[in-house]
């Protein structure tokens, strides 16, 4: 199969309408990792179910390779999911747990054995192929699950709902690692499900933002951080996430309480009522003697590779890079902003400028 197509696909759980996931149109092509990436309620599981068959929506069509199954059961999608907790049969042996999927459909024994080998060797569980699953790990476990749904060579598509939830933190670099040089073997496409950032941006090629049902934007890692399209996209990604202050804006400047920067755009002004804000991302913002804009100092965190200022600009708090071997200014210090680090946001929207 070469693509998961969303056609206005929606849903709610109560006659009202209150919709648990709203209006979405998108594709999900062949050989493409993706992480629905979002907080706890935002609609993620439930896209994800949709997919799988698990839930109905409510409204639009959901097409394989251009086939409508939008009604059609789990069974016959043709799709793995792997969910949170693993699902492993105790009793067996981690191969016969691995052999299980192709042994219902029919595969000979020597095809069986020659993909369980491969399965395997890809997730480091051939030294435990003849152990039973009940002595083994959480991770372990979790691994044979991984298995059990990349086993199937015509799959066509593996979906994960939060697998590395229950495994110990220690473990998951080690597990998002064999997961992301799977998906480059086996060339399928995957949905991964999470919220946490981490897992969903050294995972996926593309990442799906979601909040309160609503997809706000799709896009790779580094778009995602280098330019989010909505305040909420450029606060959830990052550690710590994006400055946002209120201000006003006059063609190419932004005023921020009593002060004044220069922006590399010249933009119209904003509709009466409009919500604005600047938002920048404390690792563009350098704590300078002087500077763009005056702040105050209020503590100093040391990272280790390393140090964030918490400075106040006016009655807004936000986050500066304090570069190693400068010492921390006092009355005088200031935050250095290169102008097209900086960028404007009406209603929560990123808005475009005209080029100066």
């Amino acid at each position: 199969m070469a693509r998961i197509t969303l056609d206005g696909i929606a849903h709610s759980y109560d006659q009202d309408l209150s919709y648990a996931l709203k209006p979405i149109n998108h594709e999900w092509t062949q050989g493409r990792s993706y992480a629905l990436l979002g907080p706890s309620g935002c609609g993620k599981t439930t896209l994800l179910n949709i997919i799988s068959g698990l839930v109905f929506p409510s409204q639009g069509r959901l097409l394989f390779d251009g086939k409508d199954v939008t009604n059609l059961p789990t069974e016959q999608r043709n799709i793995a999911q792997v969910f949170q907790f693993p699902v492993v049969y105790d009793t067996m042996t981690v191969a016969e747990n691995l052999a299980f999927p192709l042994k219902n459909r029919g595969l000979g024994r020597a095809a069986i054995r020659t993909r369980v080998s491969e399965i395997a060797d890809l997730l480091g569980l051939t030294s435990d192929l003849h152990r039973r699953a009940r002595r083994l790990t959480a991770d372990a476990k979790q691994k044979i699950s991984l298995g059990r749904g990349l086993v199937r060579s015509d799959v066509a598509a593996v979906l994960f709902d939060e697998p590395l939830t229950v495994i110990d933190p220690s473990l998951k670099w080690e597990l998002r690692s064999k997961l992301k040089a799977v998906h480059r073997a086996l060339d399928v496409l995957m949905i991964y499900v999470t919220h946490d950032q981490v897992e969903a941006l050294t995972f996926a090629d593309e990442v799906v933002v979601m909040k309160d049902g609503r997809i706000l934007q799709i896009a790779t890692p580094t778009q995602l951080f280098e330019q989010p399209e909505h305040t909420f996209v450029g606060y959830f990604i990052g550690s710590p996430g994006m400055n946002l202050v209120d201000a006003e804006i006059d063609g190419a400047e932004a005023r921020v309480g009593e002060q004044t920067v220069r922006l590399s755009a010249r933009y119209n002004k904003p509709p009466a009522g409009s919500s604005v804000r600047l938002g920048f991302r404390p690792d563009y913002t350098t704590l300078v003697a002087g500077g763009d804009m005056k702040v105050r100092v209020q503590r100093i965190e040391d990272l280790g590779r390393r140090r964030l200022a918490k400075v106040s600009l006016g009655a807004q708090d936000i986050f500066a890079v304090v570069p190693h071997g400068q010492s921390v200014p006092g009355d005088a210090a200031g935050i250095a902003i290169k102008p097209e680090r900086l960028f404007v946001y009406v209603n929560d929207e990123r808005v475009a400028g005209e080029p100066l």
